[in-house]
């Protein structure tokens, strides 16, 4: 058993709780019922109009085992477009049985491999938490309650032609995986105010609780004060459920992440915010994903982050790099709207990556950690940008 790094032995009576991450698998010679990871998700399941309670136990298995496979072919799709996140972790039948005892293999490639493959993992898990609470059939019915859909892109146009400088995306977030706490004295709805108060067009509220401290309320609560400013959630997303969750809390926008997604989820992601309303923000990183991105006739709205998702380093000039050549002429024709994305802190610094060809700039750090992010907005542009200032 070379590459072996460890096992764990269990006698095969034993049950295990469900959102184990190794998870577990048929048992051939007992026949006791499959129990994958709970990464692996029964989205078809969840997804359905009527209770599964009473599907024979044949059937069941026959889900989970085909959930288990499409989720295989989902990490070798998108590893062949470059992309190294792997959805859930490659674990799955079959388990091991010596005499009593089965035990799983546990190796590096079921260790994440980077912040943003963990952050990955653990949404997948949540979301299929989520999904068996709250169906998607049930969740359609919940957007009939859902406020009106605000224009995002059509906000961000507008400040930047008021201006003649990047509109601003301020970002509500309390903390981050690389940077911890940002704010201990979080207000989320006293920042949204300050920050549309400031002069910004549009507003990013952290939905991810473990690694960002962020939630749904947040966003719903700013939406009920009254704040005028079209919201976009800030998520991990993985599947289409979220999309109609994050509308249902009041959602104008969501953000797509090419290091995750494979172009065929961008693509149906997009269609399903279109059909919805909302605007779709898709994010890349480094040349690859934005030729992939480019490629896709849906997309309308890019966004370029400066921060290495694997190793959450910065460098500002990326944003350069990208919209340079080909790819900035193509930008240009198709009238794409592009936001720079995350190492912005000086007027400068906005000044550069405008000139690089950004009309949007989604900022979070510099001006959330200010004790008065109104003021934080004014100087992050060197100027005051807000209505009162016209």
């Amino acid at each position: 058993m070379e590459g072996l790094a460890s096992f764990r032995a269990v006698p095969s009576f034993t049950s295990r709780p469900r959102s184990s991450i190794l998870g577990t698998a048929l048992n051939p010679r007992r026949g006791n019922s499959l129990s994958l990871p709970s990464s692996s998700s029964s989205n078809v399941r969840a997804q359905q109009t009527e209770s599964k309670d009473d599907e024979p136990e044949p059937v069941k298995i026959e889900l989970k085992i085909k959930e288990w496979e499409n989720s295989m072919y989902h990490n070798e799709v998108a590893a062949s477009q470059g992309i190294r996140i792997r959805r859930r972790p490659p674990t799955g039948p079959p388990l091991h049985y010596v005499g009593p005892f089965e035990f799983r293999l546990q190796n590096e490639g079921n260790t994440p491999r980077n912040i943003l493959e963990e952050i990955i993992w653990h949404k997948d898990t949540q979301v299929a938490q989520l999904k068996e609470r709250q169906p998607l059939y049930s969740l359609k019915k919940a957007l009939d309650n859902a406020p009106p859909v605000r224009d995002f892109v059509g906000a961000l146009r507008a400040a930047n032609s008021r201006t003649g400088l990047p509109g601003l995306i301020a970002e509500v977030k309390k903390a981050s995986p690389s940077r911890g706490v940002l704010r201990e004295n979080f207000d989320p709805v006293e920042i949204a105010q300050a920050y549309e108060k400031g002069g910004a067009a549009c507003l990013s509220v952290l939905a991810d609780e473990k690694f960002f401290q962020g939630s749904y309320d947040n966003m719903m609560a700013i939406r009920d004060a009254g704040v005028k400013c079209p919201l976009l959630c800030k998520e991990f997303i993985i599947e289409a459920w979220q999309i109609y969750y994050a509308r249902s809390k009041g959602a104008d926008a969501i953000l797509l992440i090419a290091a995750v997604l494979p172009d065929l989820d961008i693509k149906y992601m997009t269609k399903i915010c279109k059909m919805l309303g909302m605007a779709t923000l898709v994010e890349v990183h480094d040349e690859r994903e934005m030729d992939r991105v480019l490629g896709i006739e849906e997309v309308e709205f890019i966004g370029i982050n400066n921060r290495n998702l694997e190793t959450f380093e910065v460098d500002i000039s990326n944003t350069k790099k990208l919209l340079e050549g080909k790819r900035g002429e193509e930008i240009r024709k198709r009238d794409i709207i592009v936001v720079g994305e995350s190492g912005l802190f000086t007027p400068d610094d906005i000044a550069y990556v405008q000139e690089a060809g950004v009309k949007a700039v989604l900022v979070g750090e510099s001006i959330v950690k200010q004790s008065d992010p109104e003021k934080g907005v004014a100087g992050l542009f060197g100027k005051d940008i807000s209505l009162k200032s016209v």
